[in-house]
């Protein structure tokens, strides 16, 4: 009876369409991006199995691994975008999505096709069953088996959670790049800036050249110990056999300030330090990396960094009447830019700030909550996911933390909060109803809350 239901099982599989075929992964593999941390797996042995059973397409990579907090997503396609335009046949697998699960595995800018994703899970059915890998892992695993079939001429391959014991720690690359460290996924990767950067540091590989993007004192020193166990650090920081940089350290701008480095089509305040990890990045690539690349290609890059790779969400301006934006920090340390450009905005503006805003339950809510400004018209809402924090909960946790009879409030004698919305179709609704042509419509709080509002705006 047990062969005759994987026979059927197996028939099922072979005849599923795309959108079927995605279902499937969702419903038959745990993923983070819909339950959370129940569907972390740390450690690399199902990794290992899938390769194993695709024929080790990560030991045929020629790639850059990004790890970070915050950003990764950026600087991994700020990269690649500069390999493109150098004319490379560039590999970029991100994550999450925001719209179509295909954003997670682009090869210059083109998604993976829906025949090549069925075809795959349909190939591998046997094997996932037995495996039984996250939705992470088997995401990634059709992204290194396509990049190789493809034969890609580089890949650059982000990291999905943490670095340690992430599943694309199997990689051994040219070059790997962390972009910063803040508090996040405590539960899994530590409660301190040290702890944290130890499971990013982790990503680091003896002789392979490593950039990492900001420093604090709490990390620094973390860097530089595991720089020194991969002998990636020479006899001190000035030597010429050292292959750690910061590039917070490297006098980006300096070169900004002289016109040296590229103008960027990412336009949020916060990518400034993006942009400079990628900048380096690149420059070490060239000068010690040995690959091919041109100060043409790099500002080609970084002024069609949207246009060339399909990156979307990032301080992205959807509508100009009224102002409309989306971002997707959602986090403390990546709200925390937004607020102080949202800040400016207001400033520079006569007119009402209107905030659109839906968070995850496990992250830092009032952290963010905190950051935001008050001044502000707030529609709150809950993503489509079962990670949504209620949004009656966002709304009462927001009163807890700003409340109107405090009469020092900006927002005391007059009607800013709006009541929850269910969805963020109505919260979004709203938002337009209410706001004047030359008010500013924000939204964000999470990358689910974003991709609702990139469906309705395509």
């Amino acid at each position: 009876m047990r062969e005759f239901c994987k026979i059927v099982n197996c028939q099922i599989v072979n005849n599923m369409n795309y959108q079927q075929t995605i279902d499937y992964l969702y419903a038959s593999q745990p993923a983070f991006h819909l339950v959370g941390a129940s569907a972390y797996k740390p450690g690399l042995d199902n990794t290992y199995r899938l390769m194993a059973h695709l024929g080790n397409p990560h030991e045929q990579l020629r790639a850059v691994h990004v790890a970070g907090t915050n950003g990764k997503g950026s600087t991994s396609h700020l990269i690649a975008a500069a390999l493109q335009a150098q004319g490379y046949k560039v590999g970029l697998f991100t994550s999450p999505h925001l719209v179509d699960f295909r954003e997670r595995i682009r090869i210059s800018g083109e998604m993976i096709p829906e025949e090549t994703v069925v075809q795959f899970v349909a190939d591998n059915h046997a094997f996932l069953e037995e495996v039984r890998p996250s939705f992470f892992e088997t995401t990634m695993a059709m992204a290194f088996w396509y990049f190789v079939e493809q034969q890609v001429d580089i890949a650059v391959v982000e990291v999905g959670l943490g670095g340690r014991l992430d599943s694309t720690n199997i990689l051994t690359p040219l070059l790997s790049v962390i972009t910063n460290i803040g508090i996040d996924h405590t539960e899994f990767l530590g409660n301190t800036l040290a702890q944290i950067a130890e499971e990013k540091a982790g990503i680091m590989k003896p002789h392979v050249p490593c950039v990492v993007g900001e420093t604090q004192s709490e990390t620094q020193e973390v860097f530089l110990s595991r720089a020194r166990v991969c002998n990636i650090l020479g006899d001190g920081l000035e030597t010429t056999d050292c292959r750690l940089w910061f590039a917070d350290q490297c006098g980006y701008m300096r070169k900004r300030r002289l016109k040296e480095v590229p103008a960027c089509q990412l336009k949020g305040s916060y990518q400034e330090k993006n942009q400079q990890t990628a900048f380096v990045a690149l420059q070490i690539l060239r000068n010690i990396c040995g690959v091919e690349l041109s100060k043409e290609a790099i500002a080609k890059g970084f002024a069609e960094v949207c246009t060339l790779t399909g990156l979307r969400g990032r301080w992205e301006v959807l509508s100009c009447s009224p102002l409309t934006i989306c971002d997707t920090g959602h986090n403390g340390h990546g709200i925390r830019y937004v607020a102080e450009q949202l800040s400016s905005l207001i400033a520079s503006s006569p007119h009402r700030l209107h905030i659109i805003l839906g968070m995850v339950n496990d992250k830092d809510i009032d952290t963010v909550l905190g950051l935001l400004p008050e001044n502000a018209v707030y529609y709150f809402t809950q993503p489509a996911t079962s990670r949504a924090l209620p949004a009656e909960e966002l709304y009462r946790r927001w009163h807890a933390l700003h409340p109107i009879a405090n009469p020092q409030s900006p927002i005391a004698n007059r009607q800013s909060i709006i009541s929850a919305f269910s969805t963020v179709r109505e919260a979004l609704a709203a938002a337009q109803r209410d706001a004047s042509a030359d008010d500013i419509i924000f939204i964000g709080g999470s990358n689910y809350v974003v991709g609702e509002v990139l469906q309705l705006y395509t």
